[in-house]
């Protein structure tokens, strides 16, 4: 590990790193001076804690990256005991299925590690599974098959994509804190993906456009006929708050119609479906708490979660 490279590169996306460390001398004094005690093995721990103190106790946070992240981990939570409730279902995860929902209950923990230590005092607390009614008020039924269970997925991870796209703009004046939750949208992307895929059958299922409800795409198509259920799930494919934040259906983007302003490859055809697939749409924060709040219990709204 070139631990003075590592620090080299994040002073090109944050020349303030050194200020973080205390001061370019004296951090260095500090790794040096550990001497014979830093190994290959506590190395790793040695910088997590130096990560952490420059980073992850930081009291000059906006109150806008606080709002955004903690409606991330409060979104993150949501999705971590639902995996986890899922996981301890007797048979109701097929078997060739549960390392694959293991792996994604796993990054959500990861998730939710990384913004708490971002956080740090500004966190909320551990809201627990009990904050969570995942039936949406009996509305779902989502632990009664693993297609059912599946269905509810898709709509979490792909409500949280679009909310870490629509939260970007206020994460942009720290760029080290927007670097890390673009790697978590990007991670939920991929969960999403494989989520989908779950649900249509496998690698070897197509897609039924005439029922994307049922048999996705592995990417959201135009609206997606309104998801899993579209009774509880069609916002989550839907316009925002307002006109800023466009349905997945779009199809116009810095004022140009992609579909109806390009020109196809000979023979073939650029529908508004395949147009608005090519792009990914952003959910303001207050669209994102109105689905959210499908999923609260008596306890989690006496918590305040999605408020």
């Amino acid at each position: 590990m070139d631990l003075f490279k590592i620090i080299s590169d994040i002073e090109k996306v944050d020349p303030e790193v050194y200020a973080r460390f205390d001061t370019r001398r004296r951090a260095f004094k500090h790794i040096s001076g550990l001497g014979k005690a830093v190994t290959a093995a506590t190395l790793p721990a040695m910088l997590g804690t130096m990560f952490n103190k420059a980073y992850g106790q930081s009291t000059a946070l906006s109150p806008e990256i606080v709002q955004t992240l903690n409606l991330a981990l409060q979104l993150e939570y949501l999705e971590r005991y639902y995996y986890q409730r899922g996981l301890d279902t007797p048979n109701l995860i097929p078997a060739a299925d549960v390392p694959a929902i293991t792996i994604i209950r796993d990054d959500e923990i990861g998730h939710i590690n990384a913004i708490r230590t971002v956080l740090g005092s500004q966190a909320i607390n551990d809201p627990t599974a009990a904050a969570f009614d995942y039936t949406a008020g009996g509305r779902l039924t989502p632990f009664a098959n693993a297609a059912s269970f599946y269905g509810t997925a898709q709509a979490f991870v792909d409500t949280g994509v679009r909310a870490y796209k629509g939260g970007a703009p206020n994460l942009m004046g720290n760029k080290t804190i927007l670097t890390a939750a673009l790697n978590i949208h990007s991670v939920e992307a991929r969960h999403s993906s494989h989520i989908r895929l779950l649900r249509r059958g496998g690698v070897g299922a197509q897609a039924d456009l005439a029922d994307l409800s049922n048999k996705p795409k592995s990417w959201i198509s135009g609206n997606d006929n309104g998801g899993p259920v579209p009774a509880v799930t069609a916002p989550v494919y839907g316009q925002g708050s307002n006109a800023n934040f466009p349905a997945e259906s779009n199809v116009t983007h810095a004022n140009i119609n992609v579909q109806t302003s390009s020109t196809p490859p000979a023979g073939l055809t650029i529908t508004p479906a395949a147009a608005s697939e090519a792009f990914d749409e952003p959910l303001d924060a207050d669209a994102v708490k109105a689905i959210a709040r499908n999923f609260r219990s008596a306890v989690g709204v006496t918590a305040g979660l999605f408020s």
